[in-house]
Order: structure tokens, then C-alpha cells, then sequence
């Protein structure tokens, strides 16, 4: 009885990633523009994108996510579902969704959206419409109407700011 156990040997972990030969992007891709390119005209369609270079135009994102990385230079209107700056914006931004600005985010322009988040240490100067119909699903925190704002914040606080 206690003489009989087998030995099992542990089970060698498969050595090869199971996509690693696809030519298909990973769900959820995230399309990129890069630091060294330079857009003029219009972008649009319906996925996420992420810009690191300079955009003047218009940025038309429908469902799509646009996230600006810190060497982002976008002159340009932006409309997407969710916008997030981290580098430089002139020109006003429209999100269904949310709009944030990241501590070394600058924008310059009127915001549009459910939800705003500013950190900070952000730079904003423009005037923010809170739009409670475009986003039934927003933090109820938020209060509807609009609000004006000018902010050139850099002082040390406690994390981001929602208002």
C-alpha cells in the first residue's frame, strides 16, 4: 500500500508563447504617431490612438480613446469617447466620456465632457461644460451646468483633482 506510489515527473512549462507567430496585433491595439511625424489635415475613425508627435487639424476619434504622450504637440479640435493629455494642446476638446489632464499636460481651449480630471501641476485655461446627457453613467459627484476656469496650477497638492 504505502510501497506503491509512482513517481510523477512535474510537467515541463510550454517553452513557446501560444501567439507568438501571429500576425494579428494584440486585442485592444492601440494605434500610434509617433515623436518624429508631423500630421496636417484631418484624422478620424474609431479606435484608440495614441499621438506622441505634432497634429494640426482636426482629431475625430468617435468611440476611440486618444491619449496625447508628453512630446504630443496638438494644435488641433478633438473629438473621442476619452481624451487624456499629457503633453500640449491648443485647441478645444469634446469627450463623451472624460477628459484628464496629467500633471505636465497643458491645455488651451474649451473642454466639453461628462467627467474632467485635472492634476496637478497641469496647466488649463479655457472654460469646461460639464454635459451630464452626453454620459448618464458619470460619477454623480459631478455637477451638472458649466463652469468657467482658469488655472495655472503647479503647487504641490494631494492628487488629482474631479470636478
Amino acid at each position: 500500500m504505502w510501497g506503491n506510489k509512482k513517481s510523477h515527473p512535474p510537467q515541463a512549462a510550454d517553452p513557446e508563447p501560444k501567439n507568438w507567430q501571429t500576425n494579428q496585433p494584440p486585442a485592444g491595439a492601440i494605434a500610434r504617431l509617433g515623436s518624429s511625424l508631423h500630421v496636417k489635415g484631418e484624422i478620424s475613425g474609431n479606435e484608440d490612438l495614441y499621438i506622441e508627435g505634432a497634429v494640426e487639424g482636426l482629431v475625430r476619434l468617435g468611440e476611440g480613446k486618444l491619449t496625447m504622450g508628453a512630446t504630443a504637440n496638438v494644435t488641433a479640435d478633438v473629438i473621442a469617447r476619452e481624451v487624456v493629455v499629457c503633453g500640449k494642446v491648443k485647441g478645444n476638446v469634446h469627450a463623451k466620456s472624460k477628459i484628464e489632464i496629467k500633471k505636465d499636460g497643458s491645455v488651451i481651449g474649451d473642454l466639453t465632457t461628462a467627467q474632467i480630471i485635472i492634476e496637478d501641476g497641469a496647466y488649463f485655461k479655457g472654460s469646461i461644460e460639464i454635459n451630464r446627457s452626453a454620459d448618464k453613467k458619470a460619477d454623480n459627484n459631478v455637477s451638472p451646468g458649466k463652469a468657467s476656469r482658469t488655472t495655472t496650477s503647479s503647487a504641490a497638492g494631494a492628487g488629482p483633482k474631479s470636478i
